[in-house]
């Protein structure tokens, strides 16, 4: 029997473990990268390791997040950032180089290698033929210090491509279908692979939107094989030298298929406030849109942008739509500014932002009050865009020219003449704004908002702890640890970003966790869903958070919660949450031994003689980092 693409990665990287079905592995990383949101933490965790420099074959800090500057703490994390790549030997894209996603790609992305990211959206590299994964800043620093990464050995789903993509039709609209058919917890525990006769029609850009939208369905990664696009793409980026072809073995073996006719799509729209709520542009013909943005890590690529210029061209935006695009990068923008068509966009009313997350992350353009959003971004959480009352939409950026042309949700096929995009001989290349590695010397630079790791206690043997919520389905990161330009400058400070914990869901978290010293989270499925920010762990592990306990959880974030000491358990009969309300006391006996065993094990609720069984799903490495307090400490004791 043959291998699978994903085999023949995960085999020749394999440190430990074999590839049966979730059995714990640990993997060999070739490359990593952090973005200033999550950097900061991560290159703190990993100067607390007292390592000289990284030993991966490469490693990027990248400026995307926060470069909305209206303090001094942006600003500052961009200085510790570059000093400390420059001393641990990283590359370091500056400030207005472009989102790490889409630099990465065009730059250090190679077909058959690992990437580790402190990004959920890492996975977009697997457009390229990379086995690429996002996780906390914590799992990366120690990447970056030549350690494993930990995950249980995936399933693999196999999504078959056939027939190709009608006028009108994007990328975006591929990945939108298929989280129809998944769901946002359809891909949890799965690597998703896509071959197929498809397969061969779809640039690398155009692999990247889907691979990078895969991480919304759970999944801990995408990946496409490498081929003649792959080999394409490279030689316009001047990067030739670094591919290799891969594929899946003929007889290779799938955990599960789903089949997909290019041919059949049609232009489809994710609605307020969830990914996978999909559905034909047709279906909301005629609904008002205040704003359009396009851009973000899933739509900014130089054949996206061109596409738009194409559809806006000669053209003008409708009086009731502000428009704002971001090119994913600075190559992106260079393009467009060289052969006119930043003119173009300009001339149609388009708004220029600068080359970063920005409106993805509610880092500036919030929507009006209970406006109508359409964005091709990958993510539409409630509150996320910076305006609670929104709807955000989701969609490629055919239709997002057509909305911001009309003023309303518009199906594009209705324009007339598709958009016909050549793909470039040559991008233009300028690495001027990514530092090599520096000197091992160079002084780090701290501003004032850059204060210490706080670090996790060790699990307790004993513990009472009082609920101090309870919380449905698809918790997000973005629930816990809010976004946004007010509190992501705080990165750095978590005595100070704690206060936002939970903020949009009870206003007074932060005052009744401090008062209760320690406590515990009930909740339903796929808590922690979203983002891979650890500051979801950790703020809430510093304010006294020991346990959350749902009927499941989203693969990064509790891998998180166990990196900051925080256990994570499960209901053996998923009914027992009805049981629970705020203020109850769960009473948990022998936790040291417990967290040894497998075995399920029985809690208290108040002084009530049923008990609540649990079950925790720990490896021996994670009990013993639980009990070390946290994978930090643990991580100092074996090195």
């Amino acid at each position: 029997m043959g291998q699978n693409l994903t085999q023949k990665i995960l085999t020749s990287h394999l440190v430990s473990g074999d590839l049966k079905k979730g059995n714990e592995i640990a993997l060999k990383i070739d490359q990593t990268l952090t973005q200033d949101a999550t950097g900061t933490m991560a290159y703190l965790q990993f100067e607390a390791m007292n390592l000289s420099r990284v030993r991966t074959e490469c490693s990027v800090s990248y400026i995307d997040h926060n470069t909305l500057q209206t303090g001094f703490e942006n600003a500052d994390d961009h200085a510790f950032l570059q000093s400390a790549a420059a001393r641990f030997g990283a590359y370091f894209s500056r400030p207005g180089n472009g989102i790490c996603h889409q630099v990465h790609l065009e730059r250090f992305a190679k077909p058959g290698k690992t990437l580790l990211g402190s990004d959920s959206h890492t996975p977009t590299a697997g457009g390229m033929g990379m086995l690429a994964m996002g996780a906390g800043g914590l799992d990366v620093a120690v990447a970056m210090g030549g350690g494993a990464f930990y995950l249980p050995s995936p399933k693999v789903l196999r999504v078959w491509l056939t027939g190709q993509l009608s006028d009108w039709v994007s990328a975006k609209d591929i990945i939108l279908e298929i989280l129809r058919v998944l769901s946002v917890k359809g891909g949890v525990g799965k690597i998703i692979e896509y071959a197929g006769p498809g397969v061969e029609t779809l640039t690398v850009p155009q692999r990247a939107t889907i691979t990078n939208m895969g991480a919304e369905l759970g999944a801990s990664s995408s990946v496409f094989p490498s081929d003649e696009q792959t080999l394409l793409f490279l030689k316009a980026q001047g990067r030739a030298e670094d591919f290799v072809s891969l594929s899946a073995d003929e007889d290779a073996s799938y955990d599960e298929t789903i089949n997909l006719d290019l041919s059949l799509l049609v232009p489809l729209v994710a609605q307020p406030h969830s990914p996978d709520k999909v559905v034909p542009v047709t279906d909301l013909a005629t609904l008002a849109v205040q704003q359009v943005a396009i851009g973000s890590c899933t739509n900014s690529s130089y054949q996206d942008l061109m596409s738009v210029r194409q559809i806006l061209k000669g053209k003008h935006v409708h009086p009731n739509v502000s428009l704002v695009i971001s090119p994913g990068s600075r190559q992106v923008l260079s393009m467009l500014a060289s052969n006119g068509a930043l003119t173009d966009l300009l001339d149609s009313g388009a708004r220029l932002l600068e080359s970063s997350c920005g409106p993805c992350i509610g880092m500036g353009q919030s929507p009006v009050s209970k406006g109508v959003s359409v964005r091709t971004f990958n993510r539409n959480f409630e509150g996320r865009s910076g305006t609670q009352d929104a709807s955000i939409y989701l969609a490629g950026p055919e239709i997002a020219a057509a909305c911001a042309l009309t003023g309303y949700l518009t199906d594009p096929r209705t324009l007339g003449i598709p958009p016909v995009v050549d793909f470039p001989d040559l991008f233009r290349i300028d690495d001027s704004m990514i530092l090599p590695p520096g000197d091992p010397d160079t002084p780090i630079r701290r501003g004032p908002n850059i204060q210490p790791l706080p670090l996790a206690p060790a699990l307790d043997n004993t513990l009472s702890l009082p609920i101090i919520l309870k919380l449905g389905d698809n918790v997000t990161t973005d629930d816990i640890m809010p976004a946004g330009s007010k509190i992501l400058p705080l990165r750095s400070n978590i005595p100070a970003i704690s206060e936002y914990v939970f903020n949009k869901v009870d206003a007074q978290f932060a005052s009744k966790a401090k008062v209760l010293k320690q406590s515990i989270i009930v909740a339903g499925h796929n808590y922690g869903q979203g983002s891979s920010r650890e500051h979801a762990a950790l703020a809430p592990m510093y304010l006294g958070l020991r346990v959350v306990l749902a009927q499941s959880f989203a693969r990064i974030h509790r891998a998180n919660l166990i990196n900051f000491g925080i256990l994570p358990l499960t209901f053996v009969n998923e009914e027992d949450l009805t049981r629970m309300q705020p203020g109850d006391i769960l009473h948990l006996l022998d936790m040291h031994q417990a967290v040894h065993s497998p075995a399920p094990f029985a809690i208290t609720l108040n002084d009530s003689s049923d008990p609540v069984w649990v079950k925790h799903g720990l490896t021996e490495r994670q009990a013993k980092i639980l009990l070390a307090g946290g994978l930090l400490n643990a991580t100092k004791a074996s090195i």
